[in-house]
Order: structure tokens, then sequence, then C-alpha cells
């Protein structure tokens, strides 16, 4: 990952500086510290290595990604071409999505097809940072037999949670291209998904806690594709989330 080589070459400048200090270091206490110093150290820039975004460009756009070589461009379609999960013990919500560099949105109609390689793909909304979003899951499954499909989700730092209805019926039908309209108003909340020019009940829902944000789009831990993606809407400037 991009800058990780540096991270590595600084710790290991750090250690090396520190293991030569203890070879003129009689106080045993301080150089206890000084090791433990540095563990922690190497721990932490190892983290903010891994978490660090990188870039990629499509649809004449910047997009901000976990990981660059987890997706290509090929003749103006946006493929994600590898599947995520949460690690052990964290949160369970979506690892691999795409996010827009632009102003924050306050209304925005995303207008694209789309191609899952699995049963699911994500349109995201009302991004903040990694832990606080929404996001419409477009499946292949009825949500009121899979009620963690095919719905709106709320990320607000922890797990995922549905804030929309179990009815409707599985929104993607073929596996092949399908047109999807996805239409957010932060003054009211609402936001909702057309599949196919279809509405869903349980891709409509209304969330007040994140009434602007970026857009993106991904998977919450399959694969797929991404074309003739158009958005239009009405940006604002950054600022305390929650409030309009």
């Amino acid at each position: 990952m991009r800058g990780s080589d540096n991270t590595g070459e600084f710790v290991i400048f750090v250690i090396s500086k520190i293991t030569a200090a203890s070879q003129r270091q009689t106080d045993c206490d301080t150089l206890v510290q000084m090791r433990q110093f540095a563990l922690a150290l190497a721990i932490t820039l190892a983290a903010s290595a891994a978490t660090a975004d990188e870039t990629i460009q499509a649809f004449g756009h910047s997009w901000s990604v976990q990981q660059a070589s987890d997706w290509s461009v090929e003749n103006g379609t946006l493929r994600l071409k590898v599947s995520g999960e949460p690690a052990p013990g964290q949160p369970r919500r979506p690892q691999k999505f795409a996010i827009l560099d632009s102003k924050p949105y306050k209304k925005v109609t995303i207008e694209a097809e789309m191609k899952h390689n699995g049963r699911s793909l994500i349109i995201v909304y009302g991004y903040q940072d990694k832990d606080h979003y929404n996001y419409a899951h477009i499946s292949s499954d009825e949500a009121v037999k899979q009620n963690v499909h095919n719905g709106f989700f709320h990320v607000f730092n922890g797990e995922r949670s549905r804030i929309s209805s179990l009815d409707g019926p599985a929104s993607f039908t073929t596996a092949e291209w399908t047109p999807v309209k996805f239409v957010f108003d932060g003054d009211t909340g609402r936001a909702y998904v057309e599949v196919n020019g279809k509405k869903n009940p349980s891709l409509e829902a209304v969330d007040l806690s994140l009434r602007w944000g970026k857009i993106g789009f991904g998977s919450f831990n399959e694969t797929g594709d991404f074309r003739n993606v158009k958005f239009t809407g009405e940006t604002r400037e950054p600022g305390p989330f929650g409030r309009q």
C-alpha cells in the first residue's frame, strides 16, 4: 500500500537507533521503556499505513478506495475485483467501496448500470468517514428471507443497522447489466432506489442523523461492475454531521 515502504523504513530506523543506544545504556528501566515505545510506534504507524486511502480515476472523477489494486477501469467500466470481509472482532459492515472525491452532497440523484458477480452491490451516501455513513444494499435476495440484504442500512460507529422495511421483492432478478437509480434528499432525510425503473418498499428509508455526505459504490463482501454512472445534485461545505 502507498506509504508502507517509507513507514517500514522509518520503524526500522527508530528501532536501530534505540538498539544502538541500548548498547550504551546501563539503566535497565529506561531501556525497557525505550523498547516499549518503539513497539508502540511501530504498531501505530503500521495501522496508519493500513487504513490510508488510495485514489483511482473513473467516470471523469477521482475516487478514494482502500486499495487501488482491488479495482480496475476497463472500457468505461469500473470493476471491483476483490471482495472483503470485516476483520475478526470488528463490526459487520461493508469493506470495499469507492467514495467520490467531492464536497458532501445534501441532495443527489445517481444513475448507473450495475452488474453483480455474487448476489448484491451497494450505493453509499451520507458518508462522513469510515465509521459514519448510510448505504443501499441492492440484492437478489428478498429482505423478508434475508434481513441483512436488500434494504437501507445505517453505520454509526458500530454494526450496520437496517432502517428500511422488509416488504417487497428481490431487486436484482438477473446477473446481467441492470439500470439503477438512487435519490436522496437531505432536507427530509428520505432516500430510495429504483431498479429497472421500479420502486421497492425494501429500498426506501428516512434517516435524519446523516443529512449530507459523500457518495460511492461497492459491495458488502462481493464483487461487481459499474458503468454509465451519472450523478447530479446539491453540495455543501463540510461541517458537524447530523445537522442541516
